[in-house]
């Protein structure tokens, strides 16, 4: 069985508080950090930015997960303070230019991914094998925290397995986005899913402390 990895969504963390979350993380063994960058035109919200990324690598060693909700992410990327091991998103439904995206992500030694919406289909994605590390699949409609699963995300996601698998690229891993609760991040694992953006249903619930969250849900994926 592959590995789970588990990226806290730091859209869901106490602002007041990030430090202290951050260093309670790294404690727990994280593999990456998950920062959505959204600029209030590809999705209707805002998030994060250039700063917060370029602060977040000055305070930590644990590698970030970039997720772009941006237009036109081509222009833009040399914006974004991107480290070797850092996993940048892309997606098909905002690029320009996907192939110059997963090239400048892949020139900096970051891994690339694609990311679909949940309307996406699945097949988008074969053009890219050979340059992606990883494909995000949208469990929600992008945008905002607290939504409820698109109905079809765990066919979607057995899905995409499938097609990656039968293509031959059985290492380009699967990651989910959107109401990874804990009980849903079962399902997803059983499905295909190999990396968990985990945010207010799971890691950052206010029903118990973070490190006990956090424990809870790397069992329940593991």
């Amino acid at each position: 069985m592959k590995r789970s990895y588990i990226c806290p969504s730091m859209m869901c963390a106490d602002m007041f508080c990030l430090g202290e979350a951050v260093k309670a993380l790294e404690k727990c063994g994280v593999d990456y950090l998950h920062i959505d960058i959204m600029d209030g035109v590809f999705v209707q919200n805002y998030t994060l930015g250039t700063d917060y990324i370029k602060n977040l690598h000055s305070f930590t060693d644990i590698p970030l997960d970039i997720h772009l909700m941006i237009t036109d992410p081509s222009d833009k990327l040399e914006r974004f303070d991107i480290k070797e091991n850092d996993l940048v998103s892309v997606h098909f439904e905002a690029s320009n230019d996907i192939s110059k995206c997963l090239d400048y992500i892949n020139s900096k030694g970051a891994g690339a991914i694609l990311a679909i919406n949940p309307k996406t289909p699945c097949d988008v994605v074969i053009p890219y094998l050979d340059k992606i590390k990883g494909v995000l699949v949208m469990t929600v409609n992008p945008g905002y925290a607290g939504q409820k699963l698109v109905e079809g995300s765990l066919e979607k996601i057995k899905e995409m397995r499938h097609l990656l698998d039968g293509a031959g690229y059985e290492n380009v891993f699967i990651e989910v986005d959107g109401n990874v609760s804990f009980e849903n991040g079962v399902l997803m694992k059983k499905a295909g899913a190999d990396m968990f953006v985990a945010g207010s249903s799971s890691v950052f619930t206010k029903q118990m402390m973070l490190n006990e969250a956090y424990s809870r849900f790397k069992d329940y994926v593991k």
